[in-house]
């Protein structure tokens, strides 16, 4: 949920074709109430967690993780990054103790996503409308396609792990990510005259950047995002 947050200058965003807007903004106001109401306070409690317990869980979430990105790397032609994937999946299920720590980071091999979303866009299949769908945020009708292969046919826990021990990693996911984003919730709430425009904006900056692998676009300056999700390594 809450996949983007905030843009550093959502008037130079890409912005999405959003033909069903009328309907989007209801469903975003709807998932702001149920922030209110739900998500927030439960990531409050979550903050209230020792440092190394909320990173050991975003850790075993990354390295669950690992498997989709890693066929995703593949399909893109990327065997380099799909080598990198491998290579800490292997290190942090072993001398990581099943992710709990990323010790593949310390040995230089960086984390990096890939989605069957993404997947398409590198294929050319064209994003189509801006999508904002109930509880799980922003997308596109591409992006929305790629979700459900990766769910239902790229991830493989989806087959190993019953549907109690899904439901946990899923809600986990959910709160460390809604922790993690906070701060930039708070900005876009303050300081935004448009939230759901400001989120739109920021969605397609985010997964632009995420498709050319972080590289700068061609022929436009590179920006700093602020989707960066503040982890735990200023504290």
């Amino acid at each position: 949920m809450l996949a983007a947050l905030g843009a550093a200058n959502p008037a130079a965003a890409l912005e999405p074709n959003d033909p069903l807007e009328p309907v989007n903004r209801v469903v975003f106001g709807l998932n702001e109430l149920v922030d209110v109401i739900l998500l927030g306070p439960v990531s409050e409690a979550y903050g209230e967690l020792p440092s190394p317990v909320r990173t050991g869980v975003r850790n075993v979430l990354d390295n669950l993780r690992a498997p989709v990105t890693f066929v995703n790397d593949l399909l893109q032609g990327e065997p380099d990054r799909a080598g990198t994937t491998f290579a800490r999946f292997f290190i942090n299920s072993t001398l990581g103790v099943f992710g709990l720590f990323d010790i593949a980071s310390e040995l230089g091999h960086q984390q990096h996503k890939e989605d069957f979303g993404q997947t398409l866009a590198v294929w050319g299949v064209v994003e189509g409308p801006f999508l904002m769908l109930p509880l799980l945020g922003p997308s596109t009708l591409r992006d929305l396609g790629g979700l459900a292969v990766d769910q239902l046919a790229l991830d493989p826990w989806n087959t190993i792990a019953g549907g109690e021990l899904q439901a946990a990693r899923a809600g986990s996911e959910v709160i460390d990510t809604r922790y993690r984003l906070d701060p930039v919730i708070r900005d876009v709430r303050r300081n935004s005259l448009d939230p759901y425009a400001t989120v739109r904006s920021a969605y397609a900056q985010r997964r632009a950047a995420e498709i050319r692998n972080g590289r700068p676009p061609v022929g436009r300056p590179a920006y700093q995002s602020i989707f960066e999700e503040n982890g735990d390594d200023a504290e």
